[in-house]
């Protein structure tokens, strides 16, 4: 039962955090952002359409294919007078040609089947030395074991099913420098960042946020008691830890465009 972006249940879902100061520090010390005019491709619940602001940007663009999320970004975002909203999707935006410094796409890309169209579409947008960034993971990130803060790792020590579901949706490092390099981008740098997810007071406070499904698409997978089980299988992994620190390993590209 894979996750219903356009559900207005899940609007919310990806609303409840804060991008971490990791993220921020990364942005700052790799891109000059000020001023520039940005789009967040694959929004979401506008979490980084707010980091973004924070960098200094002109304006946030903020697109994402379906009304719910943009619903719910917008009320997330609604102190932010400098974040638009506009539906569209990653292979057609409905946004200008060559009007744009800065493109955005984190967690974006694993939902797609194409990322020649992705990517071409971002070269449409950018004006002439425009860059994309791009934030996902790749297979070796996902994988990783499971440990006091990887703990998406003990996903798969629970449930190996989904290891396969996570592999096939995930492009490793030479597919992405393949597509990108097609449609006319030149990789700058290519950047691992672990990433804190969240840090949780207690056990309780995590064991919430798991049962909520809160902003992980892969647990949208699992049944009702299989999620139940894999809590309990984490609580047992974390019980003796407080408070609970959570990251996530991305792989982090920044290309320049170079043909229009």
């Amino acid at each position: 039962m894979t996750i219903d972006f356009h559900d207005a249940q899940n609007k919310m879902t990806y609303t409840s955090r804060e991008a971490d100061p990791s993220w921020l520090q990364l942005m700052k010390d790799n891109i000059n952002l000020n001023g520039k005019n940005v789009v967040d491709l694959g929004c979401g619940g506008g979490i980084y359409s707010i980091a973004l602001t924070k960098l200094s940007v002109n304006q946030v663009t903020a697109v994402d294919f379906s009304e719910e999320m943009l619903k719910g970004a917008a009320e997330n975002c609604k102190d932010y007078k400098n974040i638009k909203f506009s539906k569209g999707d990653a292979y057609d935006t409905k946004l200008s040609s060559s009007s744009y410094d800065v493109i955005l796409e984190r967690a974006l890309v694993h939902h797609l089947d194409s990322l020649t169209k992705c990517f071409s579409e971002a070269n449409r947008l950018l004006k002439k030395n425009g860059i994309l960034i791009v934030q996902d993971r790749t297979p070796e990130d996902c994988l990783l074991p499971g440990d006091d803060n990887h703990i998406r790792g003990y996903f798969f020590d629970q449930y190996p099913k989904l290891k396969t579901k996570e592999i096939t949706r995930r492009y490793d490092s030479k597919e992405m420098q393949s597509a990108l390099e097609s449609a006319g981008f030149h990789i700058k740098k290519e950047i691992k960042l672990w990433e804190t997810r969240r840090t949780y007071n207690d056990l309780d406070s995590l064991k919430t946020d798991l049962l909520l499904r809160t902003g992980r698409s892969i647990l949208h997978e699992l049944t009702d008691d299989e999620l139940t089980n894999l809590v309990k299988f984490i609580e047992v992994k974390l019980k003796h830890q407080a408070p609970i620190i959570e990251k996530d390993r991305w792989t982090i590209w920044i290309a320049k465009k170079e043909i229009e």
